[in-house]
């Protein structure tokens, strides 16, 4: 790897950044600038759309060298239905680029399509932070406050299922490889006591497929302030035709409550082939959201209901047969 990444990847990662650990929140929960999933649904009635133009540039050293230099985009859009754990939503990447081969670097290929295209659902299976009390500072003891809280790595875990789309003859899928095919992942997310949030996914990718892989994406997260936050992330992928070691690390600025700015870079250790990306993007949050009500008896209509009530009472007691007034006898002498 060259000097400028090694630098590069040193100052990313002597950082972290801050992710959303609700269900619902009243400022927008985006998975981006990273490519991990939180565990937590946006929210029931709350759309969100969240998209990244990126640049890449690839080189192979070993035979067959080349290079391939492009422009793509992320996107993703997700609602959340029904419940507070469930979540749809469809996301994927289109690349268009040019691939230059060293034996002839006068002929390119041009290439454009999908590098990959999902549907699916997420659900929570297991939000311990669910009914949880607050936790109060002691006032008496400096000690207990830094105590390490042990609950804390119990992690919230939710489950996806979806499926892939690839359409035929994609240079950037297996030759072969078209249609539908399932798409599964766990997904888990501590949030420490200090700040810190840790994501990981475990996904399980084009089941049944010439190109099935297994791949883990570890997320550490932390705010540096109520606006800006950052982050660093490592992705492994393991198949039969690709291997690959990506780190990640990147920044994003908080511009209004639905609305979410970021950037990002992705670089890998090795040669086959070094894989430079920079990616900035935005996240954006219609918000549809309403509190469930709950019924204490304090509405206004249960107000007017009582009074009414009372009302009709107390009319009803004053035309019922009340005891008459004892008449006093007259007394003879």
């Amino acid at each position: 790897m060259s000097p400028n990444k090694s630098i590069l990847l040193l100052i990313f990662v002597c950082c972290c950044s801050f992710a959303s650990y609700s269900q619902y929140t009243d400022v927008i929960n985006s998975n981006r600038p990273g490519v991990s999933r939180s565990a937590f649904s946006v929210g029931t009635n709350v759309a969100q759309l969240e998209v990244g133009p990126y640049f890449v540039n690839e080189k192979r050293t070993p035979s067959p060298a080349y290079e391939v230099s492009g422009l793509g985009v992320d996107f993703a859009a997700r609602y959340g239905l029904l419940w507070e754990q469930l979540e749809l939503n469809i996301e994927g990447t289109f690349q268009g680029d040019k691939k230059k081969f060293e034996s002839d670097f006068a002929t390119e290929e041009k290439r454009g399509n999908f590098k990959f295209l999902a549907v699916g659902a997420k659900y929570l299976v297991y939000d311990p932070y669910k009914n949880a009390e607050e936790k109060k500072p002691n006032l008496y003891s400096w000690k207990a406050n830094q105590r390490f809280d042990w609950k804390s790595l119990i992690p919230a875990v939710s489950v996806y299922v979806g499926a892939n789309y690839d359409t035929p003859d994609n240079p950037y899928i297996t030759p072969g490889v078209e249609g539908f095919s399932p798409k599964v992942m766990i997904a888990t997310q501590h949030n420490f006591t200090s700040g810190f949030v840790f994501v990981v996914n475990l996904i399980k990718d084009r089941i049944g497929t010439e190109q099935s892989d297994f791949q883990y994406i570890l997320t550490l997260t932390r705010s540096i302030s109520p606006k800006w936050v950052l982050f660093i992330e490592t992705q492994g992928i393991k198949s039969d035709f690709y291997a690959d070691n990506l780190f990640r690390g990147g920044g994003a600025f908080l511009l209004s409550k639905n609305f979410q700015l970021d950037t990002a870079i992705t670089l890998n250790m090795k040669d086959t082939p070094s894989v430079f990306n920079a990616t900035i993007g935005a996240s954006y949050r219609l918000d549809f959201h309403r509190d469930k009500e709950i019924n204490n008896g304090n509405s206004r209509k249960d107000i007017i209901k009582r009074s009414s009530g009372k009302s009709k009472n107390t009319k009803n007691n004053t035309n019922s047969t009340a005891p008459k007034r004892r008449q006093k006898k007259s007394i003879d002498f």
